[in-house]
């Protein structure tokens, strides 16, 4: 089944007092475009959770944010007092060898380096195995939400397929007016600068054009890159393979315009081009 590569995924919880949210966006990418951002306290699992959400989530521009809220009493942040005492001692000898007025010292020494702390935690085997866990949820949930996109696209890349075989199957009734058009302007042009020709010879070069002229090959070939793109659209992380078949797609098309050599024949070709067009916009987006 066909995925997306854009998508969101968000999982959070509580563990001891933290409240802790993982959200994972994807946008379309030609390979893995990893970016993850987490507090300091996760670090350690920065590896980790790369290799797993590369192995999860195939490719794209891939954006992990790892959110971190401190709940109830408990809290790692203590004042160092015995600096804070010092910065005021000297703050307020300071003031008064100036001769300036103010008693709100404390919330200067507040904003002084190394006032405030942050005592290091160190992450217990539970809480790593439930952060990651988390992580996967979030992972699931946006593998969900690129599957519900891939439904989209899937019906999108049918219906222009089946568009591209009605113009194909259409192709066949202006051939043998084609031809004989070709014959009627071949033999017209003989006729104007010579007043006699070998008709044998015309109609062995005749053949030899016709023969250069045949589309044979060039309809079953499509026909097969056709059947050969749908039966890819039910393999999994297809995108890029489906970009090389819309580009073999691509060249039989053209090569039909280059040979049909017909006014309405032209336009079912610009009809396939149209539907291509539409589905290698697409395939950009295709995981």
């Amino acid at each position: 089944m066909l995925k997306s590569m854009t998508g969101f995924g968000k999982a959070s919880g509580t563990f001891q007092s933290k409240k802790i949210s993982v959200e994972i966006r994807s946008l379309n990418s030609k390979s893995m475009d990893l970016n993850v951002r987490m507090p300091s306290l996760f670090k350690e699992l920065d590896s980790a959770i790369r290799k797993f959400v590369s192995n999860e989530l195939g490719r794209g521009k891939i954006d992990v944010f790892i959110n971190l809220d401190s709940i109830g009493e408990e809290s790692n942040v203590s004042i160092n007092q015995g600096l804070a005492k010092k910065y005021f001692t000297e703050l307020k000898a300071l003031n008064d060898a100036v001769g300036t007025s103010t008693d709100d010292y404390l919330t200067l020494i507040m904003r002084m380096p190394d006032v405030i702390e942050n005592a290091k935690e160190d992450l217990s085997e539970e809480e790593k195995q439930w952060l990651m866990a988390l992580v996967k949820e979030a992972a699931q949930k946006l593998n969900e939400f690129r599957r519900k996109e891939g439904q989209d696209l899937e019906r999108e890349f049918s219906e222009r397929i089946d568009e591209i075989r009605g113009f194909l199957s259409e192709v066949h009734q202006y051939e043998d007016a084609r031809i004989q058009t070709i014959r009627e302007r071949m033999k017209k042009g003989l006729e104007d600068i010579d007043a006699g020709h070998d008709e044998n010879r015309f109609e062995q070069e005749m053949i030899f054009y016709i023969e250069k002229l045949d589309i044979s090959e060039e309809k079953m070939r499509l026909s097969n890159h056709l059947d050969y793109f749908e039966e890819t659209m039910k393999l999994e992380q297809s995108g890029k393979k489906l970009g090389f078949i819309g580009q073999e797609i691509g060249r039989e098309i053209n090569t039909l315009g280059s040979k049909s050599n017909h006014a309405e024949m032209q336009k079912l070709v610009i009809g396939m081009k149209d539907n291509l067009e539409k589905i290698k916009e697409q395939i950009l987006n295709t995981l």
